[in-house]
């Protein structure tokens, strides 16, 4: 084994699997095979320029709009995305698989990132939110992963910062992390599916 992967075995980040995020041109049809599977129901949001700022793909400032649906399943979410306009790593994949879609990214917690370098005492709001964002984004990128599409969701109260990185060459799937503010509450507006 080469110095390389033994020292990035020995600085394990990722933590748990938190997401299993399928992407889709027709969010309606595969929400419905999910439910049908017995995963659901699911809570659908719409990110927006209004509802998620902060919005870069390759390390550029963008304006894209993505219609998202939720389901929490025995600790694991499973998201459901549907690009509607603007360049986004979800499009680039469907672009790649002739608009079938797919599971198209996993998301970790990192919590051994956290376990590292986060206050335990320390609430995850305001800056704190953002500061995390960076320790876990510094990793990805240490090792070779460069930040492929971000944005911060606006709650009710508090933020959601996400960040998508760009191991599809090297994986053939895409990686995430979230880090939701300590005082988070979901946005207005949340649609049922089932209805």
């Amino acid at each position: 084994m080469s110095r390389e992967l033994a020292s990035a075995l020995a600085r394990p980040f990722l933590g748990r699997v938190v997401e299993i995020c399928i992407v889709t041109p027709d969010l309606t049809s595969t929400l419905t095979g999910l439910v049908r599977s017995g995963i659901g129901p699911f809570k659908i949001f719409h990110f927006r320029p209004d509802t998620v700022s902060d919005q870069e793909i390759y390390g550029k400032p963008a304006v894209f709009e993505i219609d998202v649906a939720f389901a929490d399943m025995n600790g694991i979410v499973w998201e459901v995305m549907q690009p509607v306009s603007g360049q986004t790593v979800m499009q680039d994949f469907l672009d790649r698989t002739g608009q079938t879609g797919g599971i198209q990214h996993v998301a970790f917690d990192c919590k051994e990132i956290d376990s590292a370098t986060k206050d335990k005492q320390r609430p995850l709001l305001g800056e704190s939110v953002y500061t995390e964002a960076a320790e876990r984004r510094k990793e990805f990128e240490s090792r070779g992963f460069p930040l492929a599409q971000s944005g911060v969701w606006k709650g009710r109260k508090g933020v959601c910062v996400f960040q998508f990185f760009d191991t599809t060459s090297a994986l053939n799937t895409c990686f995430e992390t979230i880090v939701f503010s300590d005082d988070w509450e979901a946005p207005d507006g949340v649609e049922n599916f089932p209805p």
